[in-house]
């Protein structure tokens, strides 16, 4: 005759459980141990990469046009001041003053600055512990760029 056992098993009401979670893991299902990209599923990180990615694409694209905007207006108000005869523009000094900083530049850019590497380090730290919340990034900023 098989052995009876007698297990004791706590019950739980589930709908007091759920009540008393944060809307946030509820939807998500946020696990609060562990090292944040494993917090949150693989599909919960690529969707707020995604949206934040597409939000920054879409902002990048329209600061960008009003930028070039801005830019190319100006030198087109400048060539037009200039052909007028309102502004008078010393040329060699200004091809002087290009040369000049680009010589500049050119020395500067041998050894980038600490503060530089050390920020440079730190995202690469960061990108390389959350690869999927930085790739949906990504895609969501090409999207927004496209869009």
């Amino acid at each position: 005759m098989p052995e009876i056992r007698e297990d004791t098993f706590d019950v739980k009401d589930l709908a007091e459980y759920a009540k008393k979670q944060k809307w946030w893991n509820r939807v998500f299902g946020k696990n609060d141990s562990g090292p944040a990209a494993e917090k949150y599923s693989v599909a919960t990180q690529l969707i707020i990469g995604g949206v934040t990615g597409w939000c920054a694409g879409v902002l990048f694209q329209k600061v960008g046009k009003l930028a070039a905007s801005a830019v190319g207006g100006g030198f087109f108000l400048l060539q037009i001041a200039n052909h007028t005869g309102y502004i008078k523009i010393d040329w060699k000094r200004v091809e002087r003053d290009v040369n000049k900083a680009k010589k500049q530049l050119k020395l500067n850019t041998e050894k980038p600055p600490k503060e530089v590497r050390t920020k440079v380090e730190e995202v690469q730290t960061f990108v390389k512990k959350n690869i999927v919340l930085t790739g949906g990034f990504a895609g969501g900023f090409l999207i927004g760029l496209a869009s």
